[in-house]
């Protein structure tokens, strides 16, 4: 017999089940999935060696857990990972508003029901995809909401007196007894409203309008926060950061291999993109590297943090941006070129707060000028490091190429919107790349070689060997000093 098709206390009570709280649950459960060595927090990725352990450290503890950290750090994901950690199936009074424990009843209902039918009270089960509970601390939410009030239709209804407790109407937080509540941005929730939670997390009672109930709610709470929000917004009263167990600090990816993997996970790409749009490997660094660039611009503020949001709306930006291309030309497949780098352009000025010099400068410019510096970053990892200064009559790697731009007497122009086989013959007219390509990335393959082509033109012009200018219908590259020599 499934332990869920039991129906009444007696038959709960001849199956031997014994009922825990959901500290020991999360714990108990936690133990086994160590010692099994299974994956306690799946899909969470770089946290492995720092934030990951610290949770189960507090799991293993039972403490509420507070989960601080800058915006797209993964903290509500991990709280709603927890569920995993739960029991499939617990067992409640049925009827009960507040998950009543049949051996353990806390609310007037139960604990009369109980008492009126005995081993006949009847139980019902609650899967744990149920036992998870989120509110979003905003300026409007009142202790009602969370805590409880007096209904008066209620007392109306039922003809109760006012003194009478069952006239109370429970809040999101008696509601979720014995489930996991998650509290996001704490430090918004008003201080008045941080003080009423005080008695819940300590003494395990409740005041609703007067009504002193002792209520010992078996609730794991989950708290999240921004630490730019303490100055800007509120704070944690210190009486309730007092009473949170574990304060656990969460970061962003440290490298860019761990960042690829949450971006490739999360971004939601349909399969005719996947089927029409090739993303080399170095365009997926480059689109990492760039909010890497960004979490460290001096016109971005960096205590507001730059979300891995970002990176996964950037990645269905780029893919859209090559789809779009090719559908004008009617090509069935195309390659990401660093051209389409343009269209993720409002993925990144949507996402980034920008400090004084940054709003001077414009959102979209410095957006832009990410992707310049994200070039740069990398470039050095595929070829030679380019010197800032070069001895007299040394020749350099990047000689030819240079020189191939001083002897044109028009700039070379990629346009966003030509046909793969027009922008191939025209990077394939620069016979210079092949030869450094063949040189310095051997290995490459033919299809990925072009925006390997475009990337050490966007790099040239980095370092100040060549020249960049966009307009809107493309990108020209120049020498930087032979127009002036030539008069042109």
């Amino acid at each position: 017999m499934k332990i869920e098709n039991i129906k009444t206390l007696g038959e709960l009570k001849a199956s031997g089940y014994k009922s825990k709280s959901i500290k020991d649950e999360l714990r108990d459960n936690l133990i086994k999935k160590i010692k099994n060595k299974e994956a306690t927090f799946e899909g969470v990725h770089g946290y492995e060696n720092t934030v990951i352990p610290e949770l189960e450290r507090a799991i293993l503890s039972r403490h509420n857990i507070n989960l601080l950290g800058l915006r797209g750090q993964a903290k509500t994901r991990l709280a709603r990972l927890m569920l995993n950690l739960l029991d499939e199936y617990i067992p409640y009074v049925e009827g009960s508003e507040i998950n009543d424990d049949p051996f353990n009843p806390i609310s007037r209902y139960a604990i009369e029901l109980i008492k009126e039918k005995g081993d006949k009270t009847p139980i019902s089960w609650l899967h744990r995809s149920e036992r998870f509970a989120e509110k979003l601390a905003t300026p409007d939410v009142t202790v009602a909401d969370i805590i409880g009030d007096v209904d008066p239709i209620k007392a109306a209804n039922l003809r109760l007196s006012y003194a009478d407790d069952r006239v109370i109407h429970y809040g999101m937080i008696p509601r979720a007894n014995r489930c996991i509540f998650v509290i996001n941005e704490l430090p918004d929730l008003q201080a008045r409203i941080q003080v009423a939670l005080f008695n819940i997390l300590q003494e395990g009672d409740i005041q609703i309008r007067g009504f002193k109930l002792r209520l010992p709610l078996d609730i794991q709470f989950l708290f999240t926060a921004n630490p730019e929000d303490y100055t800007n917004r509120g704070s944690i009263v210190t009486p309730l950061k007092d009473r949170i167990g574990s304060q656990i600090l969460t970061h962003y990816p440290a490298n860019i291999e761990t960042a690829r993997q949450i971006t490739e996970q999360e971004a939601k790409v349909v399969e005719n993109q996947k089927a029409t749009v090739i993303v080399p490997d170095l365009a997926r660094d480059l689109l990492e590297q760039i909010v890497f660039e960004a979490r460290e611009s001096e016109f971005i503020d960096s205590k507001s943090g730059v979300s891995a949001r970002l990176s996964i709306t950037a990645l269905e930006n780029l893919m859209s941006t090559a789809e779009r291309r090719a559908l004008i030309n009617g090509d069935g497949q195309t390659t990401v070129r660093l051209s389409d780098f343009v269209g993720i352009i409002p993925s990144i000025t949507g996402k980034v707060e920008l400090v004084y010099e940054g709003e001077q400068e414009g959102a979209a410019v410095v957006a832009y000028n990410l992707i310049g510096e994200a070039v740069k970053s990398l470039f050095p990892e595929f070829f030679p490091k380019i010197e800032k200064l070069q001895k007299q009559d040394e020749v350099g790697p990047y000689d030819d190429i240079v020189s191939w731009f001083f002897n044109q007497k028009e700039g070379f122009e990629l346009l966003d919107d030509l046909h793969d086989k027009e922008y191939k013959n025209l990077l394939s007219a620069i016979s210079p790349l092949d030869d450094l390509l063949g040189k310095y990335q051997p290995k490459l393959s033919k299809q990925d070689s072009y925006f390997v082509k475009e990337f050490v033109l966007w790099a040239l012009v980095e370092f100040k060997l060549l020249s960049k200018f966009r307009f809107s219908e493309g990108v020209q590259f120049k020498d930087p000093y032979g127009s002036f020599i030539s008069g042109i």
